[in-house]
């Protein structure tokens, strides 16, 4: 049986937490970024976790099954 390959992407947008959770970045703060306000750019910082609905599919990508 050959080896499941990691999404080349997703391994760059992902991390793991100690006990076994995803982080992810926010969308929307890489560009045009004049016409966002700053609350909207400084929440945009914080990293989130992976919502337990999607947490399957990046797994996957991932190859962590």
């Amino acid at each position: 049986m050959p080896k499941v390959k990691t999404n080349s992407g997703s391994k760059k947008r992902f991390t793991l937490t100690g006990t076994g959770k995803i982080k992810r970045k926010h969308a929307y703060h890489s560009h045009i970024l004049t016409k966002k306000t700053k609350k909207q750019k400084r929440n945009l910082v914080h990293v989130d976790l992976v919502h337990k609905a999607n947490m399957d599919s990046v797994k996957s990508l991932l190859a962590m099954k």
